[in-house]
């Protein structure tokens, strides 16, 4: 294929950008890996070092010597994978149906649920909700409330809309009922929608940790986030609390050095998980691009 002069100029222009975001991108994330080994006095002083004498692991043992670290981490996978599920399983059933030409009082449903995505209860009448339902201090506190998302509902909507009806009705002359047509045809041409809804979902749910110290009084199921949170929390200093300066001294190191370690314990699981989603990211988010 011959370019012309302004197709390579353009092309060079494209490269260059990509090159800047992606360092934009990757910097910081390599930044802050790197800081999570390296001792806070050797970072302030003489920056990012590749030294492995300055190099040390005490914000990762600070971290894990505690077993709440490792149960807020299985916490946040249970709750991130029943979230998931739910919110998957409800957003392609309710988007499905909401595709289909036929259904009666459609127009009406979407407009119902378009509007709590404006207006909603509030913070106290859900409290109230969740605890009447007996759902505090339980996992369903944190699955449940928040499971049913309209913006996923019309994403899967929009994607069942773009299937072709003669799929449907090639598989309904062969004699297949409304319950085999979904299962046998319309989910295996869903992959890239169910991805890309699970990823979004998940994400939401693993970064979450309001829903948990609103709802959840028992440590013991406290997710990730909010263990990270307590964490950080008790290792900051506060002056006027420590009389003693060289205490005051080790503690900002230690704090410093797991600040860094809990951001890439944290983003560790997201990282390794979204290269496995990233083919059915990139279909997934031109739903309703093209007609």
């Amino acid at each position: 294929m011959n370019l012309t002069k302004s197709d390579r100029i353009l092309l060079t222009v494209n490269k260059m950008l990509l090159v800047i975001v992606s360092l934009l991108v990757l910097l910081p994330l390599l930044y802050v890996f790197l800081s999570s080994f390296l001792q806070p006095n050797t970072l302030l002083n003489k920056g990012l070092m590749l030294s492995f004498s300055d190099f040390s692991i005490d914000g990762y043992a600070r971290l894990f010597a505690d077993g709440t670290i490792l149960r807020g981490f299985f916490n946040s996978v249970l709750y991130a994978t029943g979230f998931t599920f739910v919110t998957v399983v409800v957003s392609i059933l309710a988007g499905y149906t909401l595709s289909q030409d036929g259904l009666v009082g459609k127009k009406t449903i979407m407009i119902f649920f378009i509007v709590t995505m404006f207006f909603n209860g509030g913070l106290i009448p859900t409290y109230l909700l969740v605890r009447d339902l007996g759902m505090l201090n339980t996992v369903w506190a944190i699955i449940l409330p928040n499971a049913i998302s309209v913006w996923f509902i019309i994403l899967a909507r929009t994607y069942f809309k773009a299937i072709p009806n003669e799929l449907k009705e090639a598989a309904r002359i062969d004699g297949a009922s409304d319950f085999m047509i979904f299962l046998k045809i319309i989910l295996p041409l869903s992959k890239p929608i169910i991805f890309v809804l699970a990823l979004y979902a998940f994400i939401g749910q693993w970064n979450a940790y309001f829903d948990a110290m609103i709802y959840l009084e028992d440590r013991e199921l406290h997710p990730l986030q909010l263990v990270l949170r307590s964490i950080l929390i008790q290792n900051e200093v506060q002056p006027g609390m420590i009389g003693d300066q060289m205490a005051r001294a080790e503690l900002q190191r230690i704090s410093e050095m797991i600040k860094y370690s809990s951001i890439v314990v944290a983003s560790l699981p997201l990282l390794i998980m979204y290269p496995f989603f990233q083919k059915y990211f990139e279909k997934g988010v031109m739903v309703g691009s093209l007609k």
